[in-house]
């Protein structure tokens, strides 16, 4: 039996980069941003001019980890300090999973559909443009028309 996956599109995500990249420019860093679909794969990647190349891989796991805990990793980070009860997760995945402020997934009529992740600057500032790459897609009524994917899986196991 087919099912439906709602996920974000590339056109979705440009619109993401370009919300993301002018909040970046109003603090005057240049960033790394990276978007990610529903099932967590890479769709689409900004590196600013000049901005710093160790935060490519962070802009890119904040993004995948959002997605795979479904929860913004500022919050993750909270849950992983000592005496916390997800203490010791940045060592699940592989090592993959990065728990500071910055990536967050993103939902489209309450459901998630991709992750945003933002690297360069302050968690704050990390934060501030991750939050305004998911706050574009809100805006923009036209997005939902290009979004939904058909998958004729049969049989197998979803996660």
């Amino acid at each position: 039996m087919p099912r439906s996956l709602v996920t974000l599109s590339l056109a979705d995500a440009k619109l993401m980069l370009e919300a993301g990249e002018a909040k970046a420019a109003s603090f005057g860093i240049p960033y790394n941003i990276a978007i990610v679909d529903a099932g967590g794969a890479l769709v689409a990647f900004s590196r600013q001019d000049g901005a710093l190349e160790g935060s490519i891989d962070l802009a890119i796991g904040k993004a995948k980890t959002a997605r795979m805990f479904d929860k913004t990793t500022a919050y993750l980070a909270e849950l992983a300090q000592p005496g916390a009860p997800l203490f010791g997760i940045e060592h699940s995945n592989g090592g993959q999973v990065v728990i500071f402020g910055g990536g967050m997934p993103v939902r489209i009529n309450a459901q998630i559909v991709g992750a945003v992740g933002a690297s360069a600057g302050s968690v704050e500032q990390d934060i501030a443009v991750a939050e305004a790459a998911a706050a574009i897609l809100s805006k923009a009524t036209s997005c939902q028309s290009s979004i939904v994917k058909e998958s004729g899986d049969e049989g197998g196991t979803h996660s």
